[in-house]
Protein backbone atom coordinates (compact mmCIF):
# COMPACT_ATOMS: atom_id res chain seq x y z
CA UNK A 1 0.00 0.00 0.00
CA UNK A 2 1.37 3.41 -0.96
CA UNK A 3 0.50 6.64 0.71
CA UNK A 4 0.91 9.87 -1.15
CA UNK A 5 1.00 13.27 0.39
CA UNK A 6 -1.21 15.65 -1.46
CA UNK A 7 0.46 19.01 -1.86
CA UNK A 8 -1.74 21.92 -2.85
CA UNK A 9 -0.84 23.74 -6.00
CA UNK A 10 1.70 26.44 -5.23
CA UNK A 11 1.04 29.73 -6.89
CA UNK A 12 3.96 32.12 -6.58
CA UNK A 13 3.06 35.26 -4.69
CA UNK A 14 3.56 38.25 -6.91
CA UNK A 15 4.09 40.74 -4.12
CA UNK A 16 6.45 39.18 -1.60
CA UNK A 17 7.56 42.35 0.20
CA UNK A 18 5.86 40.94 3.30
CA UNK A 19 8.92 38.69 3.78
CA UNK A 20 11.04 41.71 4.68
CA UNK A 21 8.27 43.89 6.09
CA UNK A 22 6.99 42.17 9.19
CA UNK A 23 7.30 42.71 12.91
CA UNK A 24 9.88 39.96 13.49
CA UNK A 25 12.15 41.50 10.86
CA UNK A 26 11.89 44.95 12.46
CA UNK A 27 12.51 43.50 15.93
CA UNK A 28 15.70 41.80 14.72
CA UNK A 29 16.97 44.96 13.05
CA UNK A 30 16.14 47.04 16.13
CA UNK A 31 18.00 44.61 18.41
CA UNK A 32 21.03 44.64 16.12
CA UNK A 33 21.03 48.46 16.10
CA UNK A 34 20.57 48.65 19.87
CA UNK A 35 23.37 46.15 20.60
CA UNK A 36 25.71 47.90 18.14
CA UNK A 37 25.05 51.24 19.83
CA UNK A 38 25.66 49.76 23.29
CA UNK A 39 28.99 48.29 22.14
CA UNK A 40 29.94 51.63 20.55
CA UNK A 41 29.22 53.43 23.82
CA UNK A 42 31.19 50.82 25.76
CA UNK A 43 34.23 51.26 23.54
CA UNK A 44 34.39 54.92 24.62
CA UNK A 45 33.28 54.47 28.24
CA UNK A 46 35.86 55.66 30.79
CA UNK A 47 34.92 52.82 33.17
CA UNK A 48 35.80 50.09 30.67
CA UNK A 49 39.34 48.79 31.12
CA UNK A 50 41.58 49.86 28.24
CA UNK A 51 42.13 46.35 26.88
CA UNK A 52 38.38 45.66 26.66
CA UNK A 53 37.76 49.11 25.25
CA UNK A 54 40.25 48.40 22.46
CA UNK A 55 38.65 45.02 21.75
CA UNK A 56 35.19 46.62 21.59
CA UNK A 57 36.42 49.43 19.34
CA UNK A 58 37.97 46.93 16.92
CA UNK A 59 34.74 44.93 16.79
CA UNK A 60 36.18 41.88 18.55
CA UNK A 61 33.62 42.07 21.33
CA UNK A 62 30.32 41.37 19.66
CA UNK A 63 26.69 40.82 20.39
CA UNK A 64 27.41 37.20 21.29
CA UNK A 65 29.70 38.32 24.11
CA UNK A 66 26.90 40.51 25.40
CA UNK A 67 25.09 37.26 26.28
CA UNK A 68 27.55 36.79 29.12
CA UNK A 69 27.07 40.37 30.26
CA UNK A 70 23.29 40.01 30.14
CA UNK A 71 22.97 36.59 31.70
CA UNK A 72 25.84 35.95 34.13
CA UNK A 73 24.58 36.39 37.68
CA UNK A 74 26.65 38.82 39.74
CA UNK A 75 27.26 36.03 42.27
CA UNK A 76 28.29 33.68 39.45
CA UNK A 77 26.59 30.96 37.45
CA UNK A 78 27.30 27.45 36.30
CA UNK A 79 28.02 27.21 32.59
CA UNK A 80 24.86 25.19 31.96
CA UNK A 81 22.71 27.83 33.71
CA UNK A 82 24.40 30.62 31.77
CA UNK A 83 23.90 28.85 28.45
CA UNK A 84 20.26 28.13 29.24
CA UNK A 85 19.51 31.77 30.16
CA UNK A 86 21.18 32.95 26.95
CA UNK A 87 19.40 30.36 24.79
CA UNK A 88 22.69 28.88 23.62
CA UNK A 89 24.29 25.47 23.68
CA UNK A 90 26.69 24.71 26.49
CA UNK A 91 29.49 24.33 23.93
CA UNK A 92 28.84 27.74 22.33
CA UNK A 93 28.67 29.41 25.72
CA UNK A 94 31.87 27.62 26.75
CA UNK A 95 33.64 29.19 23.77
CA UNK A 96 32.43 32.66 24.78
CA UNK A 97 33.44 32.08 28.40
CA UNK A 98 36.91 30.98 27.26
CA UNK A 99 37.31 34.22 25.29
CA UNK A 100 36.04 36.36 28.14
CA UNK A 101 38.32 34.50 30.54
CA UNK A 102 41.31 35.23 28.27
CA UNK A 103 40.30 38.91 28.28
CA UNK A 104 40.16 38.95 32.10
CA UNK A 105 36.39 39.51 32.32
CA UNK A 106 35.48 36.24 34.01
CA UNK A 107 37.08 33.39 35.85
CA UNK A 108 36.01 29.84 36.65
CA UNK A 109 35.97 28.93 40.33
CA UNK A 110 35.02 25.83 42.25
CA UNK A 111 31.33 25.79 43.12
CA UNK A 112 31.00 25.80 46.92
CA UNK A 113 27.65 23.99 46.63
CA UNK A 114 29.00 21.13 44.47
CA UNK A 115 32.65 20.05 44.43
CA UNK A 116 32.22 18.55 40.94
CA UNK A 117 30.98 21.80 39.40
CA UNK A 118 32.59 25.12 38.51
CA UNK A 119 31.06 28.58 38.49
CA UNK A 120 31.74 31.37 36.04
CA UNK A 121 32.30 34.59 37.97
CA UNK A 122 32.94 38.18 36.99
CA UNK A 123 36.41 39.47 37.83
CA UNK A 124 36.96 43.06 38.95
CA UNK A 125 37.51 43.88 35.27
CA UNK A 126 34.27 42.10 34.40
CA UNK A 127 32.36 44.02 37.07
CA UNK A 128 33.74 47.29 35.65
CA UNK A 129 32.54 46.11 32.21
CA UNK A 130 29.12 45.28 33.71
CA UNK A 131 28.83 48.77 35.24
CA UNK A 132 29.71 50.37 31.93
CA UNK A 133 27.19 48.08 30.20
CA UNK A 134 24.45 49.28 32.56
CA UNK A 135 25.23 52.91 31.73
CA UNK A 136 25.49 52.21 27.98
CA UNK A 137 22.11 50.45 27.96
CA UNK A 138 20.53 53.39 29.81
CA UNK A 139 22.01 55.84 27.29
CA UNK A 140 20.92 53.73 24.30
CA UNK A 141 17.40 53.55 25.76
CA UNK A 142 17.38 57.34 26.21
CA UNK A 143 18.48 57.74 22.59
CA UNK A 144 15.66 55.42 21.47
CA UNK A 145 13.14 57.48 23.45
CA UNK A 146 14.43 60.69 21.84
CA UNK A 147 14.28 59.08 18.39
CA UNK A 148 10.71 57.75 18.52
CA UNK A 149 9.26 59.86 21.40
CA UNK A 150 8.87 58.86 25.04
CA UNK A 151 5.24 57.83 24.49
CA UNK A 152 6.02 55.50 21.59
CA UNK A 153 8.99 54.03 23.47
CA UNK A 154 6.75 53.32 26.47
CA UNK A 155 4.11 51.62 24.31
CA UNK A 156 6.79 49.55 22.53
CA UNK A 157 8.39 48.52 25.84
CA UNK A 158 5.03 47.55 27.39
CA UNK A 159 3.99 45.65 24.27
CA UNK A 160 7.26 43.75 24.02
CA UNK A 161 7.19 42.93 27.72
CA UNK A 162 3.64 41.58 27.42
CA UNK A 163 4.44 39.66 24.24
CA UNK A 164 7.56 38.06 25.70
CA UNK A 165 5.68 36.91 28.78
CA UNK A 166 7.74 39.15 31.08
Amino acid sequence: MHYYLQVPDFTPIRNDTWRQNHLGHWLRLALERFDARVLELMADHPGVPLGLSNLAERGQVGAAHIHITRHLAVEGSRLTELAQRAGMTKQAMGTLVNQCEAWGMVTREDDPADARARRVQFTATGLAWLGAYQEAVAQAEDELRQSVSPEVATVVALGLEAYSGG
